[in-house]
């Protein structure tokens, strides 16, 4: 059973004892308390040992209950210093289904931290990365130590990021974070704590009363544990006037523009509850990337409640004075403002335990560790680098850092408190780097780790304004110099120090992408065209691209004439006939390919216009071709013909005619006749035909009729014997019933001539 408490006291308790949203109950309370920290609710539950707990084998948790409302959770304790060596597991119930998640894992200290000790943070505690796990109602938490040992005051901290919305109330005075202070210190002289009694809760996944629901002016009882860390060099800057160096930071004109950025008051910071005035370094020498491990569960429409929610982790939970990122970026790309002070200065922050002197902090919301991990994570979005790129490309150009280079910093991390260096210890790092780089974390995750140096070369082209630009065409094929389209073109290019461009078409302005594009599309009206961008940098100078000569083409290709098949005179066999496919194609453009898809596939030169084939007897066949211009129009023009072989012996005969027996004649026989007058005749249906005979240098001529009509004399005389010779062709537009008869001639000194029979095409 959960016993949930409220606690009071005093405002100065809250402030300057604890700094933290809530305090926990003692080891006697199993309790829960909390506080209303507009826009959102924060809440602990304190965890007890389990059963099966061990001096051997420490084990705390918190079983499966309900509880109040809540997206983001983490597991705290008390001494910041203190490591949790052990497994960090929870689990919770999803608030619109009820249904329970899987067990998932937290990391185990997190060291997106101060380097030395905020005033906010002399209460503060040691804490686990946050979770976000959506609207939720219930959890349950289980921590293992490793080595029979957890550190004191552990408890789970659940996190309601609200609406966004700042509390009612006068907010004219006393607003600035020194005035809060003040006028805390003022009401600790005059308040004496008074706790309320803790509300008893008799069922464990009971709802809470009315009794149990956070007040907008809560007070504290008690005080926080005081800290035991060791002395720590301080190394945050007097929040006092910022220094000329400063105040021309927030001026000085970069060539790197101005990424868009949410606002803290767009994504609803309460600035109530930030402890301290912004503290300023002398300069950004480099900027550290991170991702916040808090799970990729989350839509971009979430975004700004799960900034909130590490808001109120990092301040009411851990005990800082303001959220510790600087900028944090979304997987859509949107950049939000981070830790108060101005974008545009030299704000120091909490996120690079030991190097946060002259740097400042970049996360990614969600997790990128490897896919393999025990906590797999997920790669970043295109959208997330280009946004990471861009300001870090502004945020130290306004310092002249080139986002390539080198730079050396010193480590401001006690000695045995956890850092990677040593305190003094000068460390050459990239002036983009990972929080990996500065400390022993597996942040920002193998896959986003693995990107720094796109980050970085990305950043480079936006902090370098260009003489003139380098575009590419897509969209269209090129060739030669000039490119062609069906209507459409884009130009792309890579990202630059711009405040505008603009898309101009033969020397016209026909659009004006953003500043932060890389890309445009235009539509062209048929015809040819000169397409350039053109681009004001942000010094003020002009660039230009390079002319691309466009043709907008969307009319198709012409066959004219169309793919006709015709019978072609050649040597015949019984599975080939000699065919020729005949065709024109033209573009009004530019003509790039013709090509045949059937019956067999075969490219030809555009200037092509016949393919000499086979066509298979006995069967139809589709003879299809493909003409495709420059800018991917295409046109098919296709004949589908059934072909065929008429044996002589199928022939009306009349006159003396002898048959002949050799391989060399179809079908292994032939007709052959020396007597002048004898004819042999055939009627077929088709619009196209071949007569095949036997040529020799003995023999001799025919007569051809055609339908009655006589066509000619036709000499089969040849200076080498060849079979199967298809010597003779007529074509007739249409298919249609014809009949081809041939007389023998009687040639002087020759008058045998040899027929095979006749081919058709229908």
């Amino acid at each position: 059973m959960l016993k949930r408490s409220l606690i009071g006291g005093s405002l100065l308790a809250a402030v300057t004892a604890a700094a933290v949203a809530y305090s926990v109950a003692g080891e006697s309370d199993a309790g829960m308390s909390a506080v209303r920290a507009a826009p959102g609710r924060a809440y602990a539950h304190a965890l007890k040992d389990l059963p099966g707990s061990t001096a051997a084998k420490k084990v705390q948790g918190l079983p499966a209950g309900s509880a109040e409302p809540f997206s983001l959770l983490g597991v705290s304790w008390d001494r910041p210093g203190s490591a949790l060596s052990g497994n960090v597991q929870v689990r919770t119930r999803d608030a619109a289904s009820g249904a329970w998640s899987r067990w998932q894992g937290l990391e185990a200290g997190t060291t997106d931290a101060p380097d030395g000790r905020e005033k906010s943070a002399k209460g503060a505690r040691g804490g686990t990365t946050a979770l976000w796990v959506g609207p939720s109602n219930g959890v349950e938490v289980r921590v293992t130590g490793k080595g029979g040992s957890l550190p004191a005051g552990l408890r789970v901290d659940l996190i309601d990021p609200g609406t966004g919305k700042q509390s009612p109330g006068p907010r004219a005075k006393g607003n600035a974070p020194g005035a809060r202070l003040a006028a805390a210190a003022a009401a600790a002289e005059t308040s004496t704590p008074t706790p309320d009694p803790a509300a008893t809760a008799t069922d464990p996944a009971a709802t809470p009363g009315p009794e149990d629901t956070p007040t907008d002016t809560p007070t504290a009882t008690g005080t926080a544990t005081p800290s035991l860390e060791p002395s720590a060099p301080t190394e945050t800057a007097t929040p006092t006037a910022p220094s000329a160096q400063q105040k021309a930071g927030a001026t000085t004109l970069a060539a790197a523009p101005r990424p868009a950025m949410t606002s803290r008051a767009q994504w609803g910071a309460d600035e109530t509850l930030v402890t301290e005035p912004p503290a300023y370094d002398t300069a950004v020498k480099a900027a550290f990337v991170h991702h916040t491990d808090t799970g990729n569960a989350y839509t971009c429409d979430q975004s700004a409640s799960v900034i909130r929610s590490i808001f109120l982790y990092h301040v009411k939970s851990l005990g800082w004075a303001d959220i510790g990122y600087n900028f944090l970026v979304d997987k859509c790309g949107t950049l939000f403002e981070g830790r108060a002070g101005g974008a545009d200065r030299p704000v120091h922050g909490a996120h690079t335990y030991g190097f946060n002197t002259d740097t400042t902090g970049i996360a990614l919301l969600g997790t990128h560790t490897a896919a393999t991990d025990p906590t797999p994570g997920v790669a970043p979005t295109q959208a997330a680098l280009d946004a990471t790129a861009r300001i870090a490309a502004w945020k130290l150009d306004l310092a002249g850092v080139d986002p390539t280079a080198t730079t050396t910093l010193t480590s401001m991390a006690p000695n045995g408190t956890g850092g990677k260096y040593p305190y003094g210890t000068q460390v050459s790092f990239n002036t983009v780097s990972g929080h990996r780089d500065g400390f022993a974390t597996a942040c920002p995750g193998e896959q986003l780790y693995a990107k720094l140096g796109v980050i970085r070369t990305a950043a480079k082209q936006w902090t370098t304004p260009t003489a003139s630009l380098a575009t590419t065409v897509t969209g269209a094929t090129k060739v030669g110099t000039r490119y062609y389209t069906k209507s459409t073109v884009t130009l792309g290019w890579e990202p630059a120090a711009v405040s505008s461009y603009e898309l101009r078409v033969d020397g016209a302005t026909v659009a004006r992408p953003s500043p932060s594009s890389t890309s445009a599309t235009i539509t062209l009206a048929p015809g040819a065209h000169s397409v350039r961008l053109h681009a004001t940098n942000a010094d003020g100078s002009a660039a230009a691209s390079a002319d691309h000569p466009v043709t907008a083409d969307p009319t198709r290709p012409v066959f004219n004439p169309a793919a006709t098949l015709y019978l072609r005179r050649n040597t015949v066999n019984t599975t080939a006939l000699p065919v020729t496919l005949s065709w024109k194609a033209t573009d009004n453009a530019l003509l790039s390919s013709v090509r045949a898809t059937s019956p067999a596939a075969a490219s030809f030169a555009t200037t092509a216009t016949g393919w000499n084939a086979t066509a298979k007897p006995g069967t139809t066949q589709n003879w299809s071709l493909t003409a495709t211009d420059a800018a991917g129009n295409a046109t098919t023009s296709a004949a589908s013909r059934y072909s065929a072989l008429v044996s002589e012996f199928s022939a009306t005969r009349t006159g003396t005619w002898k048959t002949t027996t050799t391989a060399s004649y179809l079908g292994g026989k032939g007709l052959y006749s020396s007597s002048k007058g004898a004819s042999a005749s055939w009627k077929f249906t088709g619009r196209t035909m071949g007569l095949i005979v036997k040529r020799a240098s003995n023999l001799g001529a025919v007569i051809v009729y055609v339908d009655g009509v006589r066509i000619g004399t036709l000499d089969t005389r040849s200076s080498t014997t060849a079979y199967r010779q298809l010597i003779w062709t007529r074509t007739w537009s249409a298919s249609g019933t014809h009949t081809v008869k041939i007389v023998v001639a009687g040639t002087s000194g020759r008058p045998t001539v040899g027929i095979d029979g006749i081919a058709y095409l229908r």
